[in-house]
């Protein structure tokens, strides 16, 4: 904060900051910068954000050398006794608000303790990502009823997770609904031939990206099997790091008779890549069996690349069919493939552009910053 600037609310950002990796993290470092400009802050970070066995992919540490964050990593969410420690720096801070972003009952207990043991005047608000996860586990409701008991109230991001909360506290929950806001961290685009041409492609098909982790849920299975019926006018750019077992997507890949037109990239996207592949699409394809809201979405309309997504959860509720992108009706083979061509048979760049404009003003990190704050401060 700027010598001199007005400090509002004295504020304690617990959940997962650099050098912990992935969307997560990315997404409380912009929140922390936004929030930091008006506010004193103080973060908190995992120390063991997972145990080593239970996390599905190959590191949980970020290769980028810019920490731009310094938070203290106190929290090991299989340790109780760090939940008591960290309760205790963060009743040192004496913040006004406790800040805390949910997206994994897992995290119930750590996350839970440490809002439970705040002083009396400290608030406690959470950032649900997910409240019923998309991989239930036996544990979920327990862990998830601990965490919710402990927040004075919550911030959704779509009316999927809304819903869900309201369920869970048969609609007692305090809450504001704000949109997901658009990440804006990874710099600009790039002339789209660099990009093609950093990514192998030389021809002049229409490039659909599925970008970020690969997790059964997002139905990339589907989106291979609709790609076969696609004419040969299009690629396919897969860019992610799998959550489990990738046999299965290979198989796909090694016997499509247009696995030419398929460019693998099987691994942890650093931030670096992601004006390159961005740069290089024509639409972002999110071909989900079941979602909440996406932070894929708020890469894609920064980078002004329009989403192709089915019907589930919160995802049509921040693309505008037609204008910023498809919605896609139902969740099979068939649907799929028919939305792709009629999008890129139906995509007007002119509308495309105007509703882009009022999203960005609309959906900056400083708005959303603001709204949190309004809220608390109603508690």
């Amino acid at each position: 904060m700027e010598q001199g600037q007005k400090s509002e609310m004295k504020i304690a950002q617990l959940s997962t900051f650099p050098p912990f990796r992935g969307g997560i993290a990315q997404f409380n470092s912009s929140l922390y910068h936004a929030l930091s400009k008006k506010h004193t802050l103080q973060a908190y970070n995992f120390k063991r954000q997972y145990p080593s066995i239970l996390f599905p992919g190959k590191t949980q540490l970020t290769q980028e050398k810019e920490i731009t964050v310094e938070a203290q990593r106190l929290l090991d969410s299989i340790n109780p006794f760090s939940y008591f420690s960290t309760a205790k720096e963060i009743r040192k801070f004496n913040p006004e608000l406790l800040l805390m972003k949910y997206w994994m009952s897992f995290f119930g207990p750590s996350l839970g303790t440490v809002a439970k043991r705040q002083n009396a005047n400290c608030k406690v608000v959470s950032i649900l990502d997910n409240l019923i996860p998309h991989e239930p586990k036996s544990f979920d409701r327990r862990f998830n009823q601990f965490f919710v008991n402990q927040n004075h109230g919550f911030v959704v991001m779509s009316k999927k997770v809304k819903s869900d909360l309201l369920n869970f506290t048969d609609g007692k929950a305090k809450f504001v609904e704000i949109s997901h806001p658009l990440y804006n961290h990874f710099g600009k685009s790039i002339p789209k031939e660099n990009a093609k041409h950093s990514l192998g492609i030389n021809n002049e098909n229409k490039n659909l990206l599925f970008f970020g982790f690969i997790r059964k849920y997002k139905g990339l299975d589907l989106l291979l099997q609709a790609f076969e019926k696609l004419d040969n006018h299009f690629n396919l750019i897969i860019a992610g790091e799998c959550y489990g077992n990738f046999d299965g997507y290979q198989k796909l890949i090694e016997k499509s008779r247009k696995k030419d037109k398929i460019f693998l990239f099987n691994q942890y996207i650093p931030d670096e890549q992601v004006p390159v592949l961005m740069s290089a699409a024509d639409a972002c394809i999110l071909p989900y069996r079941s979602a909440t809201q996406s932070g894929i979405e708020s890469i894609a309309y920064h980078f002004n690349v329009p989403i192709i997504a089915t019907d589930v959860g919160g995802l049509k509720e921040h693309v505008v069919h037609k204008k910023t992108g498809y919605i896609i009706s139902k969740v099979d083979v068939d649907h799929l493939a028919d939305g792709i061509v009629d999008f890129f048979d139906s995509f007007s760049l002119e509308k495309f552009e105007q509703e882009l404009s009022i999203l960005k003003k609309e959906r900056s990190w400083e708005s959303f910053g603001n709204k949190i704050i309004d809220f608390a401060k109603t508690l």
